[in-house]
């Protein structure tokens, strides 16, 4: 097994000089830098996990909770989690995959265990049982998702709510006064979960000072639910021209049942997604979609709980970064004839 002092002396470097590069404790010159990692790539060299925890007392691991759901778009998640992962690897981090619904008791059990040195909470809700015992045991922790008081956390999410007012400003640009926001399955807005929460705020502001006609359903998003709610929509707004739609699995449903009730798109109707590019680009028509940045999301988390456990910095904690959507145009969405 090759040693720490075989790097050194193949880099021509004292052994602390390589344990500074390592653990990034100290600024070492770019030169230095090059030199060492290039004896290690050289000499193949791996540092030992419980010298190196012990030497930090830390484990170099980083805790990611994803409770799994049955409501959840599994995709955008896995999206999330490997941008997590890729990031964390370039600051030597491993990351611990949490996916058992835990709730407070796996904050504590993580807090109080030391098998991890932070935390990257996602799927927070407005009132997030999590928050108030991450803040009691003082475990640094970055929230993937906004709580509805983020003081003193580090958030990072899409803009959630400029994302609903969004969609509703390019539905009105266009001329239409009627729309719908076909959005995420009943326990999704059951438990207030954030995204979901502040897209339908930000749509219902936006409808109401354009003066729109705006009615939001939730949805399952399997053919029989989205067919269901697309029925009572029409049945109760036969003038509904405009949809939002916040609900992945539900855009192929809805975009076939329009087609088979003589509603075209985007002559007669128009469809504003909230989905990943891949999703919107894989319709037929391709959809005017926001896109969910989670590589972004994912990255940032990582960098915003790195710079906590560096540096224990208050402006570090307490730091909320909201993402600005960004719509695109595409063939989904026309004026209103």
């Amino acid at each position: 097994m090759v040693t720490l002092a075989e790097v050194a002396r193949q880099a021509g470097v004292s052994p602390s000089t390589v344990s500074y590069v390592l653990s990034r404790k100290r600024s070492i010159s770019d030169e230095t830098r090059r030199k060492v990692e290039a004896a290690i790539e050289s000499l193949g060299y791996h540092p030992h996990a419980g010298a190196r925890a012990l030497a930090s007392n830390r484990s170099n691991i980083l805790a990611l909770m994803i409770p799994l759901r049955s409501d959840m778009y599994v995709p955008v998640i896995m999206e999330i989690a490997m941008a997590v992962t890729t990031e964390a690897r370039e600051f030597g981090q491993d990351v611990l995959l949490l996916t058992k619904d835990e709730g407070t008791a796996g904050v504590r059990r993580i807090a109080g265990s030391g098998l991890a040195d932070a935390m990257i909470v996602m799927d927070i809700e407005l009132e997030d049982d999590r928050i108030p015992v991450l803040r009691e045991t003082e475990t640094p922790a970055v929230l993937i998702g906004l709580p509805a008081d983020p003081a003193g956390l580090a958030c990072v999410d899409l803009d959630f709510e400029a994302t609903g007012s969004a969609c509703v400003e390019h539905l009105a640009s266009l001329g239409h006064r009627d729309i719908a926001l076909i959005g995420e399955g009943e326990g999704v807005y059951k438990r207030n979960t954030g995204f979901a929460a502040r897209t339908l705020t930000g749509f219902q502001r936006a409808a109401a000072a354009n003066g729109i006609r705006a009615v939001h359903r939730s949805c399952e998003g399997t053919y029989e639910s989205t067919a269901g709610v697309l029925s009572r929509i029409l049945e109760e707004r036969p003038g509904t021209t405009g949809f939002v739609v916040q609900n992945e699995a539900a855009i192929a449903p809805l975009l076939s049942l329009l087609r088979l009730s003589g509603r075209a798109v985007p002559e007669d109707t128009s469809v504003v997604a909230i989905c990943p590019d891949q999703v919107a680009l894989q319709s037929s028509p391709r959809l005017t979609s926001v896109s969910i940045p989670a590589e972004e999301m994912g990255r940032q988390a990582v960098r915003q709980v790195m710079a906590q456990l560096e540096t224990r910095d208050a402006e570090h904690v307490s730091q909320t970064t909201l993402i600005p959507p960004t719509l695109t145009v595409r063939e989904s969405s026309a004026r209103k004839s």
